[in-house]
Parts: structure tokens; C-alpha cells; sequence
């Protein structure tokens, strides 16, 4: 659990947060799909690249920053399934379990509850049962950063131009190469 961490893990996972915290440091992935989702390029950041960049700027190996990295996400997970049951056996019903990181943001279980929906496909109603869902919602701090980002660039007007015909193949009717 992140509460009886010891105190040398504890700033381990501080400089992770920290250094997390600093996301244009991070190296972006362009993903082919979808190429484009309003108008912009689709940029993914791995925990592959979270670690390179952490491992290079507090000078730990790839490994030993991966570990950390990897025990920091499993405490957060581990943290809540134990709240979330501890809280249960209690009795509780609102937050289940719950963790807040300063300046990041708070993680939540909360309970959903059962439901009826509709297939999609068919149209036929179906029973959805109870279940537990993870909620997250953005620190202050993060929340100033998002919306004090300069707006991005202006998708270029009008459709792309299409490109060139390959050598031999003809707008003809039906559609066939040229001999």
C-alpha cells in the first residue's frame, strides 16, 4: 500500500511524480490509427518512453526505473482493490475506495449500479448487472495546466489534395489500365 511505504520508496515515488508531472519532456508516438482525430495527429505516450525519460533525467538504469515505475502503478491499483474491500466489509457506500495525489489528481472506486440497456445490434433489452468502476478526476494543478495550453495550430482548409494516378492506370469508365 502507498500509505506504509518506506520512506526511501516514498521519495523514489515522489521523483517519479514529479518527473512525470513534467509532460513536455516526454517523446510523443504517432500511431497510423486513426491518423487523424480532429484534425490532429493521435499521440500516444507509452510507459516505455515514461521510464527512458525518467531513467535519463534522474540517471537510474531503464531496469531499476521500470521497477519503480511498475511498483508505483501496482501500489496505486493494489491501494484501491484494498480500500475498496475494506470499505465494502464496513458497509460503505459512497467512495469505495479512494486515493489523492497532490497536484496530479484522485483515483476512485465507485459502485455502478445495475441497470437495463439495449443491444446495440439487436435492439434487444438486456439486464446489466452491478459493478465496481474506477473514476478518475484531474488535480487543480493539472486541470490550470490543460486549460492554460496554447490552442493548437488550425487544421488546413478544405479537403487534402489527392495524390497522382500511378503511371498507366486511367480515370476511364471502367476503370480498367490503359494498353
Amino acid at each position: 500500500m502507498i500509505r506504509g511505504s518506506s520512506q526511501q520508496s516514498g521519495r523514489m515515488i515522489l521523483t517519479l511524480m514529479l518527473t512525470a508531472s513534467r509532460l513536455g519532456t516526454w517523446k510523443r508516438v504517432h500511431r497510423g490509427y486513426p491518423p487523424q482525430v480532429g484534425g490532429l495527429e493521435n499521440c500516444i505516450v507509452t510507459k516505455k518512453e515514461i521510464v527512458k525519460t525518467i531513467s535519463d533525467e534522474i540517471g537510474l538504469t531503464q531496469l531499476k526505473t521500470k521497477e519503480i515505475v511498475q511498483k508505483t502503478f501496482d501500489a496505486i491499483v493494489d491501494t484501491l482493490v484494498e480500500d475498496t474491500r475494506s470499505n465494502l466489509s464496513k458497509g460503505g457506500a459512497d467512495a469505495l475506495g479512494r486515493i489523492e495525489l497532490r497536484n496530479f489528481g484522485v483515483f476512485e472506486v465507485k459502485r455502478r449500479a445495475a441497470r437495463k440497456a439495449r443491444n446495440p445490434r439487436t435492439g434487444e433489452k438486456v439486464f446489466v448487472g452491478e459493478k465496481f468502476v474506477v473514476t478518475f478526476k484531474p488535480g487543480k494543478e493539472m486541470e490550470e495546466r490543460v486549460r492554460n495550453l496554447e490552442s493548437a495550430p488550425e487544421p488546413p482548409a478544405g479537403p487534402p489534395h489527392p495524390a497522382p494516378d500511378p503511371p498507366g492506370f486511367s480515370q476511364q469508365p471502367h476503370g480498367g489500365l490503359e494498353n
